[in-house]
């Protein structure tokens, strides 16, 4: 116990550690901060309602620095990412807002079904899209020794959409890390793919629909989607499958790999249309499941590049198209 309790004294430590030893030079941080801001067009303004009285979060290098217990097989992530039930819940909030979701995939270029299911995977459909805010959380991580570089960009960046009156800063919430609203985009995510797709004049990822559903096509659309086509599909392989082709470098046409003995799970012959195609396997071993995915996976990964999220991502979207 006494063991247990010595190093359980030095994690804190060691969580703690670049805040409190920097403490007395915070204020001295905050001020070059704000002098780099003005020289970015930051007004006055924005500085003070965003910086006056800013406190460093403990808990999120608490989080930065936080090690996973486990690791999750697919399998595991898949079941628990793309449960029956968010399937049914996204095919009720593809119906709820169906019109809405056309004409902004019409017009962008990407399937409604993609759309929610990235809504639904980043904060299922809305409904939790953190509770730290913003401006603090960001303070904290650029001023912490770890990433600080990428941070204190990212912090600058929320600072310019609040400058742009898109937020305030008492509404711009996210998670620890700085992603933000329904579509969890980092703030140089939101400058270069939000829209404001009502015109109200505001970029609004946190509580309009319309800007939350259009931004995320846009990103999609600016990753290279293409609208005529899938993201992929599982397969089986063959009992003689050089598992090194698996790869996203190794592309071949869907028929090579119909030649090569690929084929649908039940044993089908796959689609004849002729995508470049590569295979995917998330887990390693002869177990793991197989998926055939084109160019809109490879998109998908721009957003997250998690092989697991990408897939989830694409299962759940059909899932979410097979009900209608």
């Amino acid at each position: 116990m006494l063991m247990l309790a010595r190093n359980l004294v030095v994690i804190s430590i060691l969580f703690l550690w670049p805040l409190s030893a920097g403490a007395q030079n915070f204020q001295a941080w905050l001020q070059d901060l704000r002098t780099e801001a003005r020289e970015r067009g930051i007004t006055e303004a924005t500085l003070d309602s965003a910086l006056d009285g800013v406190a460093l979060v403990p808990r999120v290098v608490e989080l930065d620095r936080r090690q996973p217990e486990f690791t999750l097989t697919f399998r595991q992530y898949r079941d628990r990412v793309v449960p029956l039930s968010r399937i049914e819940k996204g095919r009720q909030k593809l119906a709820e807002n169906r019109a809405l979701l056309q004409e902004i995939g019409t017009k962008l270029g990407v399937q409604p079904r993609f759309i929610v299911a990235l809504w639904g995977i980043e904060t299922d459909f809305g409904r939790v899209t953190g509770g730290f805010s913003v401006i603090p959380a960001l303070v904290t991580l650029a001023f912490d020794g770890r990433r600080s570089a990428y941070f204190r960009k990212e912090l600058l960046n929320a600072l310019r959409i609040l400058d742009e009156g898109h937020i305030t800063p008492k509404a711009m919430v996210g998670s620890w890390a700085g992603a933000m609203g329904q579509s969890q985009f980092m703030p140089s995510s939101f400058l270069a793919h939000a829209l404001d797709y009502d015109g109200d004049g505001r970029r609004d990822i946190w509580t309009t629909r319309a800007d939350v559903f259009a931004s995320a096509a846009n990103y999609l659309a600016k990753s290279g989607w293409r609208a005529d086509q899938t993201w992929g599909r599982e397969v089986t392989l063959p009992a003689n499958f050089d598992p090194t082709l698996a790869d996203l470098k190794v592309r071949k046409k869907i028929s090579e790999w119909q030649a090569m003995g690929v084929r649908r799970p039940g044993g089908g012959d796959l689609p004849p249309r002729q995508l470049s195609a590569s295979i995917v396997l998330p887990e390693k071993g002869a177990t793991s499941p197989a998926y055939m995915v084109y160019d809109n996976y490879r998109a998908t990964l721009l957003w997250n590049r998690s092989t697991f999220f990408a897939l989830a991502v694409g299962l759940l979207s059909d899932g979410i198209g097979a009900g209608g």
